[in-house]
């Protein structure tokens, strides 16, 4: 019965709203994040965001230049690269890893925010953190029109993945710790075990006033290197690998995806 269930509301939703190919294929041709796609891959997706574009919220900042239009490729292109991160999920888990996605709200730009933090010695420190996007636990997921405008590239940058990474990461907890909910064949102390392995060669990089292998804001918080390294994993797989194969070979189990198989596969 369950079953049916789904089946006749899905027929339903692809009645009312039909899948818009044109439009899906626009929005692979502007990014090359989607372009990179498999055709199999890129075709579910595609539908997966369709879904996604239609049950969130995709809103504008008032101040917001009244002449940058978002068309329905540039609605779907958002979409995507949300549902990028769990492509590799069956449909229930999918929709359950989103249910705390609401809305995902376009700002003109990074703005600031009085951030304070206690360091390991207890001492509280205090200063102005400049952001390209915000997450909180039930809250809409913000992000700047410049960034998001940079982000679809093949380069490691991805601030739609990299905010909606925090929303996964938060499904087990108020804020953003860098653990998320595990699958079952994923035991929490190989977690721990690899991410403090990252963790601590970041912080030793930068306390040797070296360039990390992965953008530095990984070294901020656990939360930060777990959503750096899903930007990473999937703009930038080969940077990833090379760095830190064990974590990419961790989070191919994670999000049962292979980003490097991508680029093997497209490039033949």
């Amino acid at each position: 019965m369950l079953e049916r269930l789904k089946r006749w509301r899905a027929a339903r939703f692809e009645a009312r709203h039909p899948f818009p190919a044109a439009d899906w294929d626009e929005a692979r041709a502007r990014l090359p994040l989607l372009a990179a796609l498999p055709e199999d891959d890129a075709g579910r997706l595609g539908q997966r965001a369709w879904w996604f574009a239609h049950a969130k919220r995709l809103s504008r900042h008032p101040e917001l230049d009244a002449a940058i239009d978002f068309d329905a490729a540039a609605r779907l292109a958002i979409a995507a690269q949300a549902c990028l991160l769990t492509l590799g999920w069956d449909e229930r888990t999918h929709r359950q890893a989103f249910a705390g996605v609401h809305e995902i709200l376009i700002v003109p730009d990074a703005f600031h925010r009085r951030v304070e933090e206690l360091d390991e010695f207890g001492v509280m420190h205090e200063y102005d953190d400049e952001r390209a996007g915000e997450t909180s636990h039930q809250g809409p997921v913000v992000v700047a029109y410049p960034d998001l405008m940079e982000s679809g590239h093949l380069d490691g940058f991805n601030v739609v993945i990299h905010e909606l990474a925090h929303k996964l990461d938060m499904a087990n907890s108020l804020g953003a710790d860098g653990f998320p909910p595990l699958p079952g064949d994923i035991d929490p102390r190989d977690w721990h075990r690899v991410f403090t392995a990252v963790w601590d060669d970041l912080q030793a990089h930068l306390a040797r006033g070296e360039a990390t292998p992965i953008d530095d804001y990984a070294a901020s918080q656990p939360g930060e290197c777990f959503a750096v390294a899903c930007e990473y994993f999937f703009s930038a797989p080969e940077a990833l690998h090379d760095a830190y194969p064990a974590l990419y070979t961790l989070l191919t189990r994670y999000f049962r995806q292979d980003p490097l198989a991508w680029r093997a596969e497209s490039a033949t």
